[in-house]
């Protein structure tokens, strides 16, 4: 059992048990008659988007508090839920700090947490959002960064995220370069309806992973949160974390498209990526810029590859460029010719899939799928 009060963090002790009846599935049950306290409960589930089911002592039949993900019991209640069957995820909800009794009464009841308002809210919220949105296996999340400009990063980007779509993963493709010019423009989208990061730019805590997903532009399959054309260049660090932690909680796949810089935002998509792609051409010049690129995001992200862009120099192969940066070889990133061709603008890379580059990112997908599933 722990106590969870100001900067709280972690998650239910136990596994919540499987949705067998009584209550909406994903639906926390909330017992109490203290109407100040419920009201405090139902509003921080409304932060949560998530509709409780609400009882002012253990519900008859019992279905609900048995399978319920969640129970809030108000400490006005413990008296009351003595006699019900213990079952992990129960948390033990007051607003007296100085009540030391709260530990004896959440003995009584079998409680995993005592959490005490306002102190825990942060806490709760995430807490309750987790079990309305699910807890699966977390988005595989992808950076990619270019050796140096004009590397062709986010071509292979926009083709990694329309080729995740297309084999039928939930995908998102994410713009981390305000001076981009926007992803939306390389798919076409640049006047397509919904958010894009600057609207982000005063988010903390937790975004819900639903609604960010919903509140962006769907192109080509995937949803694809890029920069507007405005004034707005940077959005809070906090931001990009809350952000892109929601986007990762969908599972499926992320593609993040990387600037070749290290400011701190930056720095909060790298801890979050399961393995980075850095492209480099195949030139002496562009592997020494790849060599500086390589070392300052080395520093933040432990699994960086290097995939090389023909045409290739005089004593230079994909494999001679990998051992010259010390990294291992994701493989060699074909031209696509067709995308020079302008009856193709507006069309994503690897839209067709078919082509070189279509079938390097199928293939990449299936490697770095089946590693995390082993992982």
């Amino acid at each position: 059992m722990q106590q969870r009060g100001t900067n709280v963090s972690g998650t239910i002790t136990h596994d919540p048990p499987p949705a067998t009846g009584g209550g909406r599935p994903g639906a926390p049950l909330i017992l109490t008659e203290d109407a100040g306290l419920l009201d405090d409960l139902l509003r921080l589930c409304a932060a949560a988007g998530a509709t409780p089911e609400v009882h002012h002592t253990v519900p008859e039949p019992r279905g609900s508090w048995e399978a319920a993900p969640l129970v809030l019991v108000g400490d006005d209640a413990a008296r009351r839920v003595r006699g019900a069957a213990r079952r992990p995820g129960v948390v033990l909800v007051g607003r007296d700090q100085d009540d030391s009794g709260v530990w004896r009464r959440a003995v009584e009841i079998g409680a995993d947490h005592v959490l005490m308002l306002p102190d825990g809210e942060q806490w709760l919220v995430d807490r309750i959002a987790d079990v309305a949105e699910g807890v699966g296996r977390p988005a595989l999340t992808v950076g990619v960064i270019g050796g140096r400009g004009g590397a062709g990063a986010s071509t292979l980007a926009c083709a990694l995220a329309v080729t995740s779509a297309r084999e039928g993963l939930r995908t998102l493709l994410v713009d981390a370069d305000p001076l981009g010019g926007g992803l939306d423009v390389a798919l076409g989208g640049e006047t397509a309806e919904g958010l894009r990061w600057p609207a982000f730019a005063a988010s903390h805590g937790r975004v819900g992973g639903g609604a960010l997903e919903e509140s962006l532009p769907e192109l080509h399959s995937l949803r694809v949160l890029s920069w507007d054309r405005g004034d707005c260049l940077a959005v809070p660090p906090r931001a990009v974390r809350a952000v892109l932690a929601a986007a990762r909680r969908g599972g499926g796949t992320v593609v993040v498209d990387l600037p070749r810089r290290l400011d701190d935002g930056v720095a909060e998509v790298l801890a979050q990526l399961d393995l980075g792609l850095l492209v480099v051409p195949a030139e002496l010049r562009a592997v020494a810029a790849a060599g500086r690129v390589a070392s300052a995001v080395g520093m933040v992200l432990r699994d960086l590859r290097v995939a090389v862009r023909g045409p290739y120099a005089p004593g230079l192969d994909d494999r001679e460029v990998a051992r010259l940066l010390g990294l291992p070889l994701a493989g060699d990133v074909p031209a696509e010719p067709a995308l020079r061709r302008p009856d193709e603008a507006g069309r994503p890379p690897g839209a067709s899939g078919r082509g070189p580059l279509a079938r390097f990112c199928k293939e990449f997908w299936e490697r770095a799928l089946v590693e995390a599933r082993a992982a």
